[in-house]
C-alpha cells in the first residue's frame, strides 16, 4: 500500500456510509447469526483459533456476509485479500494466487481470499480457483446472495463449508440502531441525537432484516433533521423515521391486538366470500411486515376448513402458494398470496369436512374401545381365517365399484359424520353417494 492509498483509506473512514463505519472489528461485536456464531459453534471456534478452512457465506443482503469477512481479516494472521466478482476477472485472481504462492514459500504465511458476489464469476473463473483451494494455496471465503448449490461450481462447494446467514431479527436491528445513534466512536453519537423507542421499532421492523437499510435511514434522519431549539438535540421520532424510510407508520403490533384483529378479519373475509376485503387485509399485513409464511399457512387452513370439498382445488392452490412464497420471497410473494387469497374467497364454501372430523373425534372419545369388524381386518397372515378375518367384499368386483357392507364398528352402524353440502363440487359428491347407495 503506497502513501496515497493509505491517505485515501484514512479519509474514507470519516466519509464512508454509517453502515460501513459501524461494522464490527471483532467477532464479539457481531450482532445476530447466533446459529453459526454462538460460542459453541464451529465457525466461532474456527475464527477464534485462526484455523478457518474455505467457506461460503450465503444469505440475503444486509445480513453481515461482508462484515463477517472483515472480522476474519482482523482476526487472522494470514494475509487477507479481497475481490469483488462484479469488477474482478481472471487476471485479478492470477495476481492473488501468485502473491499467495510467494508468501507461502518465503514466509510460510497463508492467504485468505474473500470473494464478494462469488456467483458472478463464470464457470471458467471458478474452475481456475479450484486447484489452489484444493492444495491450500489460498483459503477461500465466498459471499453470495444466491443459492450456492445452483450458482457455485459443485467442486468448489465440495471443498468448502456453507454457512447460511439469516435475516437479522427485529431485536438485532434495534440494537444496531441504538449503536448508530449513540456510539461516538463509530456511530453518530457526536451529533447529540436522541431517538424514541417507537421510531427504533418502526425502522427495525421496516428494514426486513436488512441492517444496511435501517442504518442508511438513521444516517439520513440525523443529517437531515434540524435541532430542537429548546433542547439543542436532534430528535428522531416516528414522523422523522417514516419520512426517512419512505413508509407510512401503521400501528400493527405483531404480538398484540392488531396482529390478531387483522388476521381474524382476513380469514373471515375469505370465509365470507369477499375477495376485496380479503386482499385489503392482506395488503395491510404485508405493508406492516407480517411474515409471508404465516399468511400462507392461514390461507391453507381456510381452504380446507371453509371451502373443503366444495372446491377441492382450493387446498391445492393454497398449498402451491405456500411453497411458492418460500422460494420466491418478497416483493413478488405478495402477488402469489393475493392469487391464493382471492381464489379461496371466491370459491364455494362448505365446512362439512370440519363437522365430519369433529364428529368422528367425539365418537372415538365416547366409544374408544370399539373393535374393527372381522371382515375388515388384515387377512394376509397365517391363521387369519381361523380367527374370523373372512367375508370381505372387494368393492371393485361390483357395479359402480360399490357394495353395501358394514364398515363402522358394531354399535356405530348407520352413523353419519361426513354429510356433503349443496355448494360447488360437494353437490356432485352428495348426488353420487345417493345414487350408488340407491342402486344397491
Amino acid at each position: 500500500m503506497d502513501l496515497f492509498e493509505y491517505m485515501r483509506e484514512e479519509n474514507m473512514k470519516g466519509e464512508s456510509p454509517l453502515a460501513k463505519r459501524l461494522r464490527p472489528t471483532t467477532i464479539e461485536e457481531v450482532v445476530g447469526q447466533e446459529h453459526i456464531l454462538g460460542k459453541d459453534k464451529l465457525l466461532y471456534r474456527a475464527i477464534k483459533a485462526d484455523k478457518l478452512g474455505s467457506i461460503i457465506l450465503y444469505g440475503p443482503p444486509g445480513t453481515g456476509k461482508t462484515t463477517l469477512a472483515k472480522v476474519i481479516a482482523n482476526t487472522t494472521s494470514a494475509q487477507f485479500k479481497e475481490l469483488n466478482a462484479t469488477t474482478s476477472g481472471k487476471k485479478d485472481i492470477e495476481e492473488v494466487v501468485k502473491e499467495a504462492k510467494n508468501n507461502l514459500g518465503m514466509y510460510n504465511q497463508k492467504t485468505i481470499l474473500f470473494i464478494d458476489e462469488i456467483h458472478r464469476f463464470n464457470k471458467a473463473q471458478q474452475d481456475y480457483l479450484l486447484p489452489f483451494v484444493e492444495d491450500g494455496t489460498i483459503t477461500m471465503i465466498g459471499a453470495t446472495t444466491e443459492n450456492p448449490y445452483f450458482e457455485v461450481n459443485g467442486a468448489l462447494i465440495s471443498r468448502s463449508t456453507i454457512f447460511q446467514l439469516k435475516p437479522l431479527s427485529t431485536e438485532n436491528i434495534e440494537e444496531l440502531i441504538k449503536r448508530a445513534v449513540y456510539d461516538k466512536e463509530k456511530g453518530m453519537g457526536a451529533f447529540d441525537a436522541v431517538i424514541t423507542d417507537e421510531a427504533i421499532h418502526f425502522l427495525a421492523d421496516m428494514s426486513g432484516g436488512d441492517a444496511r437499510h435501517a442504518l442508511n435511514a438513521v444516517e439520513l434522519a440525523i443529517l437531515s433533521t434540524q435541532r430542537n431549539e429548546e433542547t439543542g438535540k436532534i430528535e428522531l421520532d416516528i414522523e422523522v423515521a417514516q419520512d426517512c424510510i419512505q413508509r407510512r407508520f401503521i400501528k400493527y403490533d405483531k404480538n398484540g391486538d392488531s396482529h390478531y384483529n387483522v388476521i381474524s378479519a382476513f380469514i373471515k373475509s375469505m370465509r365470507g366470500s369477499d375477495p376485496d376485503a380479503a386482499v385489503y387485509y392482506l395488503a395491510k399485513m404485508l405493508y406492516a411486515g407480517e411474515s409471508v409464511t404465516f399468511i400462507a399457512r392461514r390461507i391453507m387452513i381456510c381452504a380446507s376448513e371453509d371451502v373443503g370439498n366444495a372446491d377441492p382445488q382450493a387446498i391445492v392452490v393454497a398449498t402451491s402458494c405456500a411453497q411458492a412464497v418460500e422460494r420466491v420471497g418478497m416483493p413478488e410473494a405478495q402477488i402469489i398470496l393475493a392469487q391464493a387469497a382471492t381464489y379461496v374467497a371466491c370459491a364455494p364454501k362448505s365446512n362439512s369436512v370440519v363437522n365430519a372430523i369433529f364428529g368422528a373425534m367425539e365418537a372415538v372419545k365416547e366409544h374408544g374401545n370399539t373393535q374393527v369388524p372381522y371382515h375388515l381386518r388384515d387377512a394376509h397372515y397365517a391363521g387369519a381365517k381361523e380367527l374370523g378375518s373372512v367375508g370381505y367384499k372387494y368393492a371393485h368386483d361390483y357395479p359402480n365399484h360399490y357394495v353395501k357392507q358394514q364398515y363402522l364398528p358394531d354399535g356405530l352402524e348407520g352413523e353419519k359424520y361426513y354429510i356433503p353440502g349443496d355448494n360447488g363440487y360437494e353437490k356432485s359428491i352428495k348426488q353420487w353417494m345417493e345414487y350408488i347407495r340407491k342402486e344397491r
